[in-house]
């Protein structure tokens, strides 16, 4: 495991059984189960290891977010389980000024089955002029007065949107798509698709695992004839990496509706 310094990271490592959350299309912060969100993948409970996302109260992550007609944002994100024992959560850049201290009165409420529930603490905010590669870190104060400090490599760049969609926005009355395709947005790059039925008050009704290639096989039944939907793909530059997190960069692409055919 390298050092917490500065330095770029010159080797990536992968991590068996981790899970990651990524910069949803819009953020909703709920106090009840999660069951479908334009947020992919699933949110980390605690581990320790060796790993600087980790410590005993929780996981820190931060992404670098590439979304239609806004600014480049950070979305850093805290998880975890001893959400009552947690009093404060100070993220700061690498010269430890401060970045954003984490609103804990908006938070997502995952309860997975058979686990602890686990509260995400998750925000927004532009990627200020002169913010700079490095470890940002997280402060995690407890109410008993133990602190934590949690830290991501983070590389900031953009990366791009997935584009070329097909099918393309507005298509009409088109057969039963049994695939759905987009643009590489690079080597190595993984994808999670969402598709949401517009006539059912565009309820999500799909969410994708994360895929290496840049197509999705739609499961058979999924879509009707003389339907109405709407998809996206979120993208992200790798997985579950030891120095960049779940992943450094991402993207979303815009929306895109489409009908299909009655017969």
């Amino acid at each position: 495991m390298p050092a917490l310094t500065n330095s770029p990271p010159v080797a990536r490592s992968g991590r068996k059984e981790m899970y990651s959350i990524a910069a949803g299309a819009t953020l909703l912060f709920l106090t009840s189960p999660v069951v479908g969100s334009e947020t992919p993948g699933k949110v980390p409970g605690t581990r320790g290891g060796g790993d600087p996302h980790y410590t005993p109260a929780g996981f820190f992550d931060i992404h670098i977010c590439n979304w239609p007609d806004r600014e480049l944002f950070f979305m850093p994100l805290f998880a975890t389980t001893r959400y009552s024992e947690v009093t404060g959560i100070e993220v700061r850049h690498p010269d430890g000024n401060m970045l954003i201290p984490l609103n804990l009165g908006k938070f997502k409420v995952l309860k997975p089955k058979g686990k602890p529930e686990k509260h995400v603490f998750i925000t927004q905010i532009d990627v200020p002029d002169g913010a700079s590669d490095g470890w940002y870190s997280a402060t995690i104060s407890l109410a008993d007065g133990t602190k934590f400090t949690a830290k991501d490599y983070v590389v900031i760049s953009r990366l791009p949107r997935p584009s070329a969609i097909n099918p393309p926005d507005g298509a009409e009355q088109i057969p039963v798509p049994e695939q759905l395709t987009w643009s590489a947005v690079g080597q190595g790059s993984y994808y999670q698709v969402f598709i949401r039925d517009v006539w059912d008050d565009s309820k999500l009704i799909y969410t994708s695992k994360l895929l290496h290639e840049p197509e999705l096989a739609v499961p058979p039944g999924l879509l009707q004839p003389d339907g109405l939907y709407s998809w996206k793909i979120h993208a992200r530059d790798t997985t579950e990496d030891v120095l960049l997190g779940d992943f450094n960069k991402g993207s979303m692409s815009r929306g895109a509706t489409f009908s299909t055919s009655a017969h």
